[in-house]
């Protein structure tokens, strides 16, 4: 079980290129980042990034690649001070596939991916996430592939060759997941968060077990049993580590599965219920409002009309 990928796949992860962008001294672009994370791969000049979390613009150059947590709203520019910018609103319905673009051909060019998250994500990874995580050109290097799939996703988002598509929707894919797997490393350090438990081997297996098979009636019991450890070491050392209970973390992860199922199938909520681990439809209804909100019927009525939505972005895992 790979924790990382079933923790994007459960929250309905879907991927959109937003193109090769080049910006001149006077223009800017707003990103709005609803519902949404991004990245920014800067391939040649600098860029500032301007936004309401940062004290100070982000200045970024050729090779580095930014991250933003879902809906950190910004705006890139050349400079860093926008006045006098004419300001582009982006417009995530114009710009779907591989292939040059922008406001004017200059030497400052910025490929940009969003990965959206029209579920809220309710996993502790998200909630620990920072709103930026800078991969400075001088760390990329570091990792012997990533430089290699940057240069291969810039050529291919220049040219407009057969297989295009594919071949850039893996390479962004590839670069999202080595920046959150950073995220992870370094999150590590900080007790009391999901990436810390990825330190203690049998914490990293209760997690594994609690994600392949949520629909199980887990007890404590069992579950520090098939860990190796007491009913009280597994506790506090969940505790110590995830700063959450174990049949806590158990409920997060079945109302992420069955937000997920209720967007993406057609079953009854009797059958969400189930495939999640609840007895019946009442005992499951009554815990997906108490974490979500709203009723499990209210979420799938507004997700079929949601679905309409020219910002709803294509599956990606």
């Amino acid at each position: 079980m790979d924790l990382l990928t079933d923790i994007l796949h459960q929250t309905g992860l879907r991927r959109r290129v937003l193109k090769l962008r080049h910006l001149d001294s006077n223009s800017a672009l707003q990103f709005p980042c609803n519902k949404s994370m991004g990245l920014h791969v800067v391939t040649s000049g600098e860029v500032y990034v301007h936004a309401p979390s940062l004290a100070e613009p982000l200045h970024l150059q050729a090779g580095d690649i930014a991250l933003m947590a879902r809906g950190c709203h910004h705006t890139l520019s050349p400079k860093a001070d926008l006045q006098g910018c004419t300001l582009q609103a982006l417009n995530y319905t114009d710009t779907a596939e591989p292939g040059g673009t922008g406001i004017s051909e200059t030497n400052c060019a910025v490929i940009s991916g969003a990965y959206q998250f029209w579920n809220t994500p309710i996993h502790p990874f998200f909630k620990d996430m920072p709103d930026w995580f800078t991969f400075r050109a001088a760390t990329v290097a570091d990792v012997p592939a990533l430089p290699l799939v940057v240069d291969l996703l810039a050529q291919e988002v220049r040219q407009r060759e057969l297989g295009a598509e594919t071949i850039v929707h893996g390479l962004l894919d590839t670069i999202f997941t080595y920046l959150l797997r950073d995220v992870v490393a370094q999150q590590s350090k900080t007790r009391g968060c999901w990436s810390h438990s990825m330190h203690d081997p049998q914490i990293r297996q209760a997690l594994v077990l609690l994600h392949d098979d949520c629909a199980r009636t887990w007890t404590l019991g069992a579950l520090a049993q098939q860990c190796g450890l007491s009913r009280t070491g597994l506790a506090e050392r969940f505790r110590k580590a995830m700063n959450d209970t174990p049949l806590n973390y158990l409920r997060t992860v079945r109302i992420q599965n069955a937000m997920r199922l209720l967007s993406e199938t057609e079953q009854t909520l009797e059958q969400v219920a189930q495939a999640v681990g609840y007895q019946d439809a009442f005992s499951f209804s009554k815990a997906f409002k108490r974490t979500v909100g709203i009723a499990p019927r209210a979420f799938r009525s507004q997700d079929t009309q949601d679905q309409a939505q020219p910002w709803r972005f294509k599956a990606a895992y």
